[in-house]
């Protein structure tokens, strides 16, 4: 079964595919209560939630004999850390410069699941970062690379670029040696943190986060963290663009994680005009949608205030007074650092 499950898996278009034991997150689980009884996942109650779940994939799904984990290169073009040298321009975290990867892969994983039980007569339960399962611990058990001190997975293949997916089956396959830690003495990811997030090596603090801080976090950005967001408005490649096991890493295949030409560095000026309408028009189908215009304009505000370009004042001043409690605070803040520029 597994070579015709490989072939198959590459035929679909992963990248790279692994067996896990489904028991084999269980001591990533148990650093995952520490960190959350510590408060590290900030707002991200879904964390919390289940935690039993996501620690025990046998607690998930208990007739689960064999976690099938597979994973797709989304490497960029060029160097995602190019635009921060840009005052006037934004930048975006590279996976959500096109379509959805949730959507994209759940696709042809569910195609793949499909070809497992017409073969097999095995269930199988699929996942794609929309359910309670610890997806990197499984990807190294399954050997498809190791959690970084970054706490990302990083791959031979495919560096920091990679999406992970899941298929639980009930199916006993042979397991996978698990992916051994090659980072030795790299600091790069934990030195580069604009917002020192990392409080040690594969432990991050999501509340300095400035990924956290862009999607997750839903109030106004904490003051001591504005400065150091830059330009940033959706997400920060920081600590995955300086990985030099990146050295390996290839421009996606898919074209469906080529990145939009508009998304690419758009101009803060042109983002600062989005209305509701504009904006849901400009994200369609893009990941970035799903934190609304209020948060996104937050965050543009923000990277606005950080350009020290005086020519944003009159769009900045004109959203002072938009409906949004959370975009007139970040106007009045980007105004007073503009003026003072």
């Amino acid at each position: 079964m597994r070579p015709a499950l490989d072939i198959r898996a590459r035929d679909e278009g992963f990248a790279a595919i692994g067996i896990a034991d489904p028991a084999a997150m269980r001591p990533a689980g148990e650093r995952m209560r520490g960190w959350v009884a510590e408060g590290y996942h900030g707002e991200m109650g879904w964390m919390a939630e289940r935690i039993d779940w996501r620690a025990d994939a046998t607690v998930l799904w208990p007739e689960c004999r064999s976690v099938i984990m597979l994973a797709e290169n989304y490497g960029p073009e060029d160097d995602p850390l190019a635009t921060l040298a840009q005052a006037d321009r934004a930048s975006i975290s590279v996976y959500a410069r096109n379509r959805d990867y949730h959507d994209r892969i759940k696709k042809r994983l569910k195609r793949l699941a499909r070809w497992i039980v017409e073969e097999t007569g095995e269930d199988v339960k699929v996942f794609v970062d929309t359910a309670p399962v610890m997806e990197k611990p499984l990807a190294q058990a399954a050997g498809l690379g190791w959690q970084g001190k970054h706490t990302n997975l990083v791959s031979r293949d495919v560096g920091s670029w990679a999406f992970l997916a899941a298929i639980f089956t009930t199916m006993d396959l042979p397991k996978d040696e698990a992916g051994g830690d090659n980072c030795g003495s790299c600091r790069a990811c934990l030195d580069i943190c604009p917002t020192a997030a990392f409080i040690a090596p594969y432990r991050l603090d999501a509340r300095r986060c400035i990924s956290y801080l862009t999607i997750e976090h839903k109030g106004p950005i904490p003051h001591e963290f504005r400065a150091a967001m830059g330009n940033r408005i959706y997400g920060c490649d920081d600590c995955l663009a300086v990985c030099p096991w990146n050295k390996f890493a290839q421009q996606a295949q898919n074209a469906d994680y080529h990145a939009r030409e508009a998304l690419k560095s758009p101009k803060l000026a042109d983002l600062l005009a989005l209305d509701d309408a504009a904006f849901r028009a400009l994200f369609t189908a893009s990941p970035v949608k799903r934190i609304g215009r209020a948060r996104f304009l937050r965050n543009v505000l923000i990277a606005s205030g950080n350009s020290g370009d005086a020519t944003l004042i009159p769009a900045v001043d004109a959203l002072r007074s938009d409906p949004s409690d959370l975009i007139r605070e970040a106007a009045d803040w980007a105004m007073g650092r503009l003026q003072v520029e």
